[in-house]
């Protein structure tokens, strides 16, 4: 039998062609790189020796060399060229086994898709599936042959027999989860199995590059997973924040009983802008906003109010919670850090099996959760200790306020007036602004531009969780101003609202509210330019009524 091997023409060329002594090779070349390494190394070192046989350089101390080395006889080496050479693609896997062994295929993969990763289920419809043809076969040889009806289904629950793949033969059960092991991933498995998110949970998935503080912003929703009493109701609440993503510290928040709407995020978002107490240290404009695909985010107000200071509003695909994962990251510690700690907590079904239950079964559950009151302020006490004391290990031992207020980067600020939008309706029905001011939510609010209006019908606009101040707008819509609490008003808008009066007065004397002469800080006060006016007119029943006017 003739040798196919090429004819070794100078056994030491390539060698020892230098004239050197060439070094011999390990005795144990597995136990110097390991078993896996060698078997890497195959691929290069048979087109190498591919390469020299083009070149007619090949010879048989190449071939015994590169066995020597790979752990392999030199009739082995020999055979990986010999299948290099009738088949291409095997040069990629020298050695490897090429017996037709069972793999998962595509229908497979969608019977485990729909068994939801039950691969017992599966085998059991690839058996009855062969079975089931078989006896069709055994029929026909019978001369009885009934095709199988396209609709039948031998598994309890499967799907029908058209559907299953026929395998010719069936693997065993361990040969099949063997397979299963090897053609499958972690993450596909565990999709198979739970869901997308599992699957999620294997990937790999890479870091956006270090930025600035108010570069980027994230915003979500999140339901809470307990229950709340809101005016006798026992509701899941929604919270609406806004994070940074360079310094972790969240800027706007707000919690309603309810779906969040646009006006909810408004309300956030104008949480995070102002700086003013108690909304600030932190906020100010981003340079941009990530949010999901949430109808309330890309409302035309949202989109429109975003615009209109500036941000650039980034639109994430559906389903990737893995493009905005800071905010995700916060909900999630949320969950863990605050929500499970609060009564009412529960990751199950919320609302009752049956519709009749008892008042009393209602009173006993009320009784046992938070109002949405407490629950509100849990939430802003939580927020105000992840900006201040929390450290997360992003930011190097600092707090998310630390860090913001340590970045040097400008901060562009807006006044909170220009934002009086960006708050939410009352009720809408309209009320009468009275020489008490505003009354809501049975608490009466104040301001200096209500002077010479009452009897007027106005509106109310509110910021959630934050009943310091309202915003007032006339029966049209048109904004008249904020209104600030009266029992909790500062020296400053009592102040105010007195020198209002007093310009009242002295715009009806047809006085000037300055005098000649000077005065502390500068600025003549209208209240004591108006006694001056109405003490140097002669007394008249004109001064006198006008004197009146300027007293109440």
């Amino acid at each position: 039998m003739a040798d196919s091997r090429p004819e070794d023409t100078d056994a030491g060329h390539g060698v020892d062609g230098a004239g050197g002594q060439a070094l011999p090779p390990p005795g144990d070349p597995a136990g110097v790189l390991g078993e896996q390494p060698l078997v890497a190394l195959r691929a290069p070192a048979v087109r190498r020796l591919l390469a020299l046989r083009i070149e007619r350089r090949l010879s048989r101390e190449h071939v015994r060399l590169a066995g020597e080395c790979l752990g392999a006889s030199e009739r082995t080496v020999w055979r990986w060229l010999a299948e290099a050479s009738r088949n291409p693609a095997a040069a990629a896997h020298p050695g490897a086994r090429h017996t037709g062994r069972f793999e998962i295929t595509r229908e497979i993969r969608v019977l485990l898709a729909y068994w939801h990763g039950n691969a017992s289920a599966v085998h059991r419809q690839l058996m009855e599936r062969a079975e089931a043809e078989a006896g069709s076969m055994r029929a026909q040889a019978s001369g009885t042959a009934q095709p199988v009806p396209p609709n039948l289904v031998a598994v309890p629950g499967g799907v029908a027999l058209s559907q299953v793949p026929l395998l010719d033969p069936v693997p065993s059960l361990s040969t099949f989860l063997r397979a299963l092991r090897r053609d499958l991933t972690a993450g596909e498995r565990a999709g198979l199995t739970i869901g997308p998110e599992a699957a999620r949970d294997h990937d790999v998935f890479g870091k956006r590059p270090a930025s600035w503080r108010n570069y980027a912003w994230e915003s979500d929703h999140v339901q809470a997973p307990l229950l709340v009493d809101a005016d006798g109701d026992l509701v899941r609440p929604w919270i609406t924040w806004f994070i940074d993503t360079a310094t972790k510290v969240i800027t706007g928040t707000a919690v309603t009983p309810g779906h969040p709407s646009r006006g909810s995020v408004l309300a956030a978002l104008r949480a995070a802008v102002v700086r003013d107490d108690p909304y600030g240290p932190a906020g100010g404009v981003p340079e941009q906003v990530r949010v999901d695909r949430g109808k309330d985010f890309l409302s035309a107000a949202v989109t429109t109010a975003l615009g209109a200071m500036g941000v650039t509003v980034k639109d994430l695909p559906a389903y990737s919670p893995h493009l905005k994962g800071t905010v995700e990251s916060l909900n999630r510690a949320a969950d863990r850090m605050l929500f499970a700690a609060l009564p009412g907590y529960t990751t199950g079904p919320t609302e009752p099996r049956s519709n009749r239950r008892s008042r009393t079964n209602r009173t006993a559950e009320a009784a046992s959760v938070l109002s949405f009151q407490d629950f509100t302020a849990e939430v802003l006490e939580w927020t105000n200790w992840w900006n201040t004391a929390h450290r997360p290990k992003a930011l190097s031992g600092h707090t998310p306020l630390e860090a913001w207020q340590a970045d040097p980067t400008p901060v562009t600020d807006i006044p909170a007036t220009d934002l009086w939008a960006f708050t939410l309706e009352d009720d809408g029905r309209p009320r009468k602004l009275t020489s008490h001011g505003v009354s809501w939510r049975g608490r009466t609010y104040i301001a200096a531009w209500m002077t010479g209006q009452a009897g007027r019908q106005v509106r109310v606009r509110y910021m959630p969780h934050h009943d310091h101040e309202i915003e007032v707008c006339d029966a049209n819509g048109r904004h008249l101003g904020p209104a600030h609490l009266a029992d909790a008003a500062t020296p400053e808008q009592l102040k105010a609202l007195r020198e209002a009066r007093a310009e009242r007065a002295l715009a009806a004397l047809g006085r000037p509210p300055l005098l000649p002469g000077r005065f502390p800080g500068g600025r003549q006060p209208a209240w004591e330019a108006a006694t001056a006016w109405i003490t140097a007119l002669p007394v008249t029943r004109l001064t006198v009524l006008r004197a009146l006017c300027l007293l109440l």
